[in-house]
């Protein structure tokens, strides 16, 4: 329930001001006792798209959110339309329409989330109706993330968010083409050593933790794909992994290693999981991504490895140790579920197969100058002898 709010609103404020279809927007800094008062008004809707509660826009309504904050030493404000402290085009229709058509076309919880986000910033900070808005809006606002060394790809998924906008929620077709984005940037990932990597598991100490580990380096799993792995994805008869509707809804299998299952094996005796592989703290869902991350925070800072990794490190890892040890290309890209070769080919910059058989120039020179000492002293022997 905690959200972030403009900075204007201070702790002893309340801001009213006019939505759509008849109702008042109300919001405020979250406290318990303010979140139990507005649930006693009649009619009020949470709207988590904008983070924002509602209210009916009538004489009852106002009444009723006067009397319950009057003893809480808080100053109702109401302002107008120019001084709302969510912009005037940020809307709860604009939201929610926003919202179903990412959901009807099938896009994942997290990329809606992610798109919504950058549609609210952008008018946040564009504060225009998107029927006023423009390509020198978001040119600007593009101009001002470059400037604050904002990374390429957050700035093309919002790029992507606004095309998805401006071509299905809200048709204006001359803006899509004319939105421009960054160059991509070519970062290569850092990459674990065959003893990082040891020393990294070995830090884990607990059984579920450690399977999680095991199996995420053992198979190349995203750490979306490890989470979701239901008891019957592992196929012990094959040694293969069911990856269901992975990365771009795509099924595929990966390897079972013998080390990771029993591991495994041991993990589901001692906790016997029934649906989920790994379940959450809450009954009948799956263990948070942000939990596997914590896990492997800890082990990274206990193995006192100074790479800056992250779990997603353990997957570049894998497929960078099959390349060394010579395993094909083309495997390797169906094993991480890569649409096209050219994402999995970011492996080749990173291996060190062929780069260590390649002898420094400085290396070489050295050697042939201490090759020329040699002989050069041992000539000078052979004359005093």
């Amino acid at each position: 329930m905690h959200h972030k709010l403009p900075e204007d609103i201070s702790q002893d404020q309340i801001f009213v001001y006019p939505g759509e279809d008849e109702r008042l927007l109300v919001q405020f800094r979250y406290s318990k006792e303010r979140h139990k008062k507005i649930k006693t008004i009649e009619g009020r809707i949470w709207h988590p798209s904008i983070k924002c509660w509602s209210i009916p826009h009538t004489k009852d309504a106002l009444e009723a959110l006067t009397t319950r904050f009057e003893n809480m030493q808080v100053h109702l404000k109401f302002l107008q339309p120019k001084e709302h402290a969510i912009a005037p085009s940020l809307t709860i229709g604009l939201m929610q329409k926003l919202s179903e058509e990412l959901h009807i076309r099938g896009y994942r919880a997290k990329t809606r989330k992610a798109y919504l986000g950058h549609v609210k910033r952008f008018f946040l900070t564009c504060n225009k109706h998107p029927e006023a808005t423009d390509a020198a809006d978001i040119r600007t606002y593009i101009s001002q993330m470059m400037k604050r060394g904002t990374s390429h790809s957050y700035i093309n998924q919002f790029v992507s968010a606004l095309r998805f906008l401006f071509r299905y929620v809200i048709v204006k077709p001359d803006i899509i083409g004319r939105l421009p984005r960054p160059k991509p940037e070519s970062k290569l990932p850092d990459i674990l050593s065959k003893q990082e990597v040891f020393r990294l598991l070995d830090a884990v100490k607990n059984q579920k933790h450690r399977a999680i580990l095991l199996l995420t380096y053992s198979a190349g799993l995203r750490v979306g794909e490890v989470v979701r792995l239901r008891l019957e994805d592992i196929d012990i008869g094959r040694r293969l992994i069911h990856i269901r509707q992975g990365k771009g809804r795509k099924d595929r299998y990966t390897m079972l290693s013998e080390i990771a299952f029993l591991s495994v094996q041991a993990y589901i005796k001692t906790y016997q999981p029934q649906t989920w592989l790994f379940p959450g703290a809450k009954p009948g869902r799956h263990l948070h991504e942000r939990s596997v991350q914590k896990v492997f925070d800890q082990a990274h800072e206990k193995s006192q490895i100074s790479k800056k990794i992250s779990m997603h490190s353990l997957r570049h890892s894998f497929a960078t140790h099959l390349l060394e040890r010579g395993t094909d290309l083309r495997y390797i890209q169906e094993l991480l579920g890569h649409a096209s070769p050219k994402t999995t080919q970011i492996y080749t910059k990173v291996t060190n197969r062929d780069i260590s058989k390649i002898q420094s120039p400085l290396d070489a020179l050295m050697n042939e100058m201490d090759k020329g000492k040699r002989n050069s002293q041992q000539n000078a022997d052979r004359d005093e002898c």
